[in-house]
């Protein structure tokens, strides 16, 4: 029964074009509005029935607030709402203590009127409330004061009367202000909470964009980010006649097959500690060596490749989506840095690159195509097939090799004489 009440009470002023923080701060209005009715009806009764004239002010502030709360149920104006609760409860509690005799004789009446400024505080900003309360001093003051001076009007109430109403004016205006404060409290700890929460995600969001140390880096500095790396290894693989096969697919048909693919080549860099630098199209690019600087990056890049073409034929990973790679690598200096403003990218450039690049467009389906950079870091672990000169576009004639796999004589776990090379570079 009683939820019942609640819930239609919260209801009234209620607008379906309301968001849920005007939604909450109507209702919790609404039922602070109507809790005070009867207590202001109460208020005037006592005073009347000892024959004070000032119970005809609470009898007043009872038809106002009444009348706001119907007005406000059919105009649903919060602001002008709030606005006539807090003129009323501002005047009518404070006001009452001139013709009472002052703050004691008044039985603490305009301490009630706090409620104006605190309300402001609750439902609308810290600076409105601050204009509030000094408007509160004021008229709390001078009206005490002004109580003070003139003397209570006759007939007197007892003074029994007068202690039981400053505790329960005490008792009441106190439960008040900690309902507010409490309600205020809570809203702070939501938005903070809720706070955090849009903090997490942006930060999962960013760190899905950005390498972790280059998005601290971000966050950090304010000046652009551009680091040169002396050695590292790039791979860009490519999607053999992917083209062709996405005008048959539908478009969902086509995004989740490149998902699925690429997805699992982000589970594999993320296993050999590389870093995916982007995807344009139905092509992958992949690094090592940056932004973290290791001597090890070819021997984790082509571990990482034949990895990915392994996976391809494997029909328990993405095997069974039929298709095949083109797969290059390269290794040597390059720039690498973050560039735009509402999307952030994490880019390598440099020579390197662009042959890494030149390396997959001009590779065969399904072999793994590297540099004689690259060679030498891997010849002493890993098996690579010569593949001859090839005419490279800016670049000229260059020699390529194909990589096979690891050698059988070599442990998989030891450093070539390449890596030994590049980590007392890095010392």
């Amino acid at each position: 029964m009683t939820s019942r009440i609640l819930t239609r009470l919260a209801g009234i002023g209620a607008d379906p074009r309301d968001d849920e923080d005007t939604r909450a701060s109507k209702a919790l209005l609404v039922l602070i509005s109507v809790l005070i009715l009867p207590v202001s009806l109460l208020w005037s009764a006592l005073y009347l029935a000892f024959g004070s004239p000032v119970g005809w002010v609470p009898l007043a502030y009872f038809a106002i607030l009444l009348a706001s709360i119907v007005v406000f149920s059919r105009t649903r104006d919060f602001g002008t709402f709030l606005l006539v609760g807090q003129i009323a409860i501002l005047l009518a509690p404070t006001l009452s203590m001139v013709p009472l005799g002052g703050f004691l004789d008044s039985g603490g009446v305009g301490l009630c009127g706090i409620l104006a400024p605190l309300g402001a505080l609750v439902f609308d900003d810290v600076r409105t409330a601050a204009r509030w309360y000094v408007a509160y001093l004021v008229v709390f003051l001078g009206s005490g004061i002004a109580g003070e001076l003139l003397g209570g009007v006759s007939p007197a109430v007892p003074q029994w009367f007068t202690s039981t109403m400053l505790a329960a004016n005490v008792a009441v205006g106190g439960t008040i202000v900690f309902t507010l404060l409490a309600v205020f409290a809570r809203q702070r700890r939501d938005a903070l909470a809720a706070l955090r929460l849009e903090q997490a995600k942006a930060e999962s969001l960013l760190l899905n964009i950005l390498p972790r140390s280059i998005a601290d880096r971000l966050k950090a500095e304010t000046r652009t980010i551009a680091d040169q790396f002396s050695s590292a290894s790039i791979l860009f693989a490519d999607v053999v006649d992917f083209t062709p096969l996405s005008e048959r697919l539908p478009p969902a048909e086509v995004v989740g097959v490149l998902d699925h693919l690429f997805s699992h080549f982000d589970v594999l860099a993320e296993r050999h500690g590389l870093e995916k630098i982007k995807t344009i199209g139905d092509c992958y690019m992949v690094a090592a060596g940056v932004p973290s600087p290791r001597p090890d990056h070819a021997r984790a890049l082509a571990l990482m490749a034949l990895d990915m073409q392994a996976a391809m034929r494997s029909v328990d990973e993405v095997g069974h989506l039929g298709l095949e790679l083109r797969v290059g690598i390269n290794s040597g200096p390059v720039v690498a840095g973050v560039i735009g403003r509402k999307r952030f990218l994490y880019d390598l450039w440099g020579d390197a690159v662009n042959t890494a690049s030149r390396m997959e467009s001009h590779g065969t389906s399904g072999r793994i195509q590297i540099t004689r950079a690259t060679k030498e870091l891997l010849e002493d672990e890993f098996a690579c097939e010569s593949r001859g000169t090839i005419p490279i576009k800016g670049k000229g004639e260059i020699e390529t090799w194909y990589l096979v796999g690891p050698r059988p004589d070599r442990a998989a776990t030891g450093l070539t004489r390449g890596e030994e090379s590049v980590r007392s570079s890095l010392r």
